[in-house]
């Protein structure tokens, strides 16, 4: 195979018409077989390109014939394969990213040092400091010896190293250098700006002083932006890899190391998956604090909420069908809202309460703008991967839109944090009840998750602080819930129609105050199912706003902020993972009412 001739170079210059220069450039490369990198912009160019030697001359010469770019000096490498994959000349802001508008190359650098001057003066020991403003991963290859290294993952973190020098350095001789010389360029400025006095660049950079003064003074390879990765003093390709995440070289033991997945990670970048999920939990949590703060419900808003008339009410009037839909709201303030014109179809037409709806029609209910009631936000994420989502929920917090509360909901505000891939919850706790709830990151596995909950596969635990004490230390409930809503959305047990449910429970303290605190384990998933079965034993719930003592009901759903909490915790989850088909237990820290260690 013919040999491939390597150039690399920069120039600063000012250059125009930069459109029509990179369409000519990326024509030229192309017709002549060359591959590599043309970067292009106002302040000059910067190249690595590779190709046949007859092609690479005429590229210089295309060049050279570019107003600014008379002078142009390639370094010049042999390598036995194409280490460019395709061509692509782009434009871009700076030819080397420093964010320093000030520093202008074209107009002014430091004074350069030649590479077989500053050997001369490392072999007669002269007192100079030798600064490397390479990132952090080309180091690893290799560096002068004794050279200063600022420790930057990138040369816009250079200004700041630079502030962090010793002070000392500002007047004492500094060389900088990089792999061909153009960091230097805006590196040597900027420290002449910060008032170091004695400033040098190595002219050409490691390369030139490879190819003029060999490896003397210098440990290791000079790392090279292309397939060859590194080139030993000689100029000779190494056996390094580099990994195409972190950009970390990579030697033979690295390369056989269990972490390194080519094109994925390296021993250098290499995260658990724990870590990584809490890197993601990390910055979920960040944008769940921006989501709250303010409340979504805290600034008046039009809500709108779609109602779907089912088909057993074909032909029904809007007011009975309301009516029927939601028997928690009376009548009567049915038809308040819709004397106020608060219903409207999709296509806009506001529909009265005499108006004959069809099966499968769907209205919406326009809520006028209003400050909706506080809620808890202190959500945490505790599992998070590509199938599952699992919260640890304050209370009060709506899980959905209902009621007073349309945007201060749980939600609503995930909805903000994940869009446009809103999480779909997979089962549902009461506005009031804290702990554990599940969501699926996607409708499929939403559907397969569910369908554990229905076949009762999944095991769900509570915790629960009840007025009164058990006659027995386990025992349960079967009573039959009713399937709809009652007055205030509560359920009840209805022998006669209601649903097959079952609550086993067992005491872990009888209280001193008159309390107990128990585990609930759910047989079955009912509306309140827990706090219905303890209202009929006549255990309500601690904190209960809805269910009171001696069978009686109240007049309160969502409980205040500032009021006493309902003591019902959604305490452990045991599911079987969608996709690994793992079981997985799961366990939120118990509430400061338990009494419980967290």
């Amino acid at each position: 195979m013919a040999a491939v001739t390597n150039i690399s170079c920069y120039r600063f210059a000012e250059l125009k018409g930069l459109k029509e220069l990179r369409e000519g450039l990326v024509a030229d490369c192309k017709s002549w077989g060359l591959k590599g990198t043309i970067l292009l912009s106002t302040e000059g160019i910067n190249l690595f390109v590779a190709g046949a030697a007859e092609s690479i001359d005429l590229l210089i010469n295309r060049l050279r014939s570019i107003p600014g770019l008379e002078g142009l000096v390639p370094k010049v490498s042999i390598s036995e394969q194409q280490p460019f994959n395709r061509m692509l000349v782009r434009l871009k802001k700076e030819i080397i990213s420093f964010g320093m508008e000030s520093i202008r190359p074209a107009d002014y650098t430091s004074p350069k040092i030649a590479a077989t001057e500053l050997k001369r003066w490392l072999d007669e020991g002269r007192p100079v400091t030798l600064l490397d403003t390479r990132n952090d991963y080309e180091v690893k290859l290799g560096t002068f010896k004794g050279a200063l290294v600022p420790d930057i993952r990138t040369f816009r973190e250079f200004p700041e190293a630079v502030r962090k020098l010793p002070p000392e350095l500002k007047d004492q001789p500094v060389v900088m250098f990089c792999t061909g010389g153009i960091r230097c360029e805006k590196a040597g400025p900027f420290m002449e700006q910060e008032g170091f006095n004695n400033i040098y660049q190595l002219d050409g950079g490691i390369l030139k002083y490879f190819e003029e003064c060999g490896g003397e003074h210098y440990d290791g390879e000079c790392f090279v932006f292309d397939q060859r990765v590194g080139v030993d003093p000689g100029l000779r390709e190494s056996d390094f890899a580099v990994c195409f995440a972190c950009q970390a070289p990579l030697d033979a033991v690295d390369q056989a190391d269990p972490r390194h997945v080519e094109g994925v990670s390296c021993p250098h970048c290499y995260v658990s998956a724990p870590e990584r999920m809490a890197q993601r939990i990390a910055k979920l949590h960040d944008g769940i604090h921006e989501a709250v703060n303010p409340l979504p419900g805290s600034v008046p808003c039009e809500n709108r909420r779609p109602v779907n008339i089912p088909a057993a009410l074909d032909r029904k009037t809007l007011l009975e069908s309301l009516t029927e839909l939601f028997p928690q709201v009376s009548r009567e303030e049915w038809e308040r809202r819709c004397d106020a014109g608060r219903f409207e179809s999709y296509g806009g037409a506001v529909r009265g309460k005499d108006h004959v709806v069809r099966g499968g029609e769907r209205v919406v209910q326009v809520f006028p703008p209003d400050v909706e009631p506080a809620v808890a936000v202190d959500i945490k994420v505790l599992y998070e991967d590509e199938a599952l989502l699992l919260i640890h929920k304050p209370a009060p917090l709506p899980m959905h839109a209902s009621g007073r509360f349309h945007r201060n909901t749980l939600q609503y505000i995930l909805n903000q944090v994940y869009a446009p891939k809103y999480p779909r919850p997979v089962h549902r706790l009461d506005a009031n009840t804290s702990g554990l709830v599940l969501f699926a990151r996607t409708r499929h596995y939403c559907r397969l998750m569910q369908q554990q909950f229905l076949n009762g596969s999944v095991e769900k635990i509570y915790l629960v602080r009840v007025q009164g004490h058990p006659m027995e230390d386990v025992f349960f409930s079967d009573a039959p819930i009713s399937a709809g809503p009652d007055i205030m959305g509560t359920r009840r047990i209805d022998e006669v129609a209601g649903l097959a449910s079952r609550t086993d429970f067992k005491v872990l303290q009888r209280c001193e105050d008159g309390s107990t605190l128990l585990q609930a384990a759910l047989g079955t998933g009912r509306t309140n199912q827990i706090r219905v079965h303890l209202w009929q034993l006549g255990l309500p719930v601690v904190g209960d706003a809805a269910y009171l003592p001696d069978q009686q009901l109240g007049d309160t759903q969502t409980l205040d902020l500032a009021a006493p909490p309902l003591q019902l915790h959604a305490w452990k989850l045991s599911i079987q993972h969608p996709v690994s088909g793992g079981r997985m237990d799961f366990e939120a820290a118990p509430p400061a009412w338990s009494g419980l260690d967290s």
